[in-house]
């Protein structure tokens, strides 16, 4: 029963408007790239399932798939400083919380052929968004920022994910929030 109310709970914050991440911030600057990250639910949820999932990855995968998604987000915002508008932001970014929810909740390792390239797609519509904040101040200081705030919450992801005892009540509560991911995802979706 307890465990129903606190989904319920995560799902129902993940419906309040407010928990976007893109509110509009003046005078983007270092500080505010690395607040950024942080602002909204979508990207929290969505960058503690990279770390989480990473832990699923054999090998150099565990650092490979973080660090794929920091690099193609910074393309994101890249291509965006350049004028490339990607369709659909906001759901791909509801559609990253909702895949990588799933990938949580299923627990099998992944490929990393599979993957990578996955996770890279979803971090460009991260890094689309982050930039949309970023104003008029300078980039590299706001993507500095906002790329060391999304390593710092993909390395809690991993630590969580690592720091639980292997035991059976683990997993469960492992795959119990990346099924929580998922809902939240399908109503960030609007689904």
């Amino acid at each position: 029963m307890a465990t129903s109310r606190v989904l319920l709970a995560l799902v129902l914050a993940g419906c309040a408007g407010s928990a976007m991440a893109h509110g509009g911030h003046a005078g983007a600057h270092f500080g505010a790239g690395l607040a950024h990250p942080f602002s909204g639910l979508d990207h929290v949820l969505a960058m503690l399932a990279v770390g989480m999932v990473a832990t699923q990855c054999p090998g150099h995968g565990r650092w490979l798939l973080p660090a794929g998604f920091v690099l193609a987000m910074l393309a994101g915002a890249g291509l965006a400083a350049l004028g490339v508008a990607l369709p659909g932001v906001e759901a791909g970014i509801a559609v990253s919380v909702m895949v990588l929810g799933a990938l949580l909740a299923v627990g099998a390792p992944g490929s990393l052929r599979v993957m990578l390239p996955l996770v890279g797609v979803f971090a460009l519509f991260h890094g689309a968004a982050h930039f949309a904040e970023a104003g008029n101040a300078s980039l590299v200081r706001y993507a500095a920022g906002f790329a060391i705030a999304t390593a710092a919450l993909h390395g809690a992801g991993y630590l969580l994910a690592r720091w639980a005892p292997r035991s059976s009540l683990a997993m469960r509560a492992k795959r119990a929030a990346g099924v929580t991911m998922t809902g939240v995802g399908l109503v960030l979706l609007g689904a």
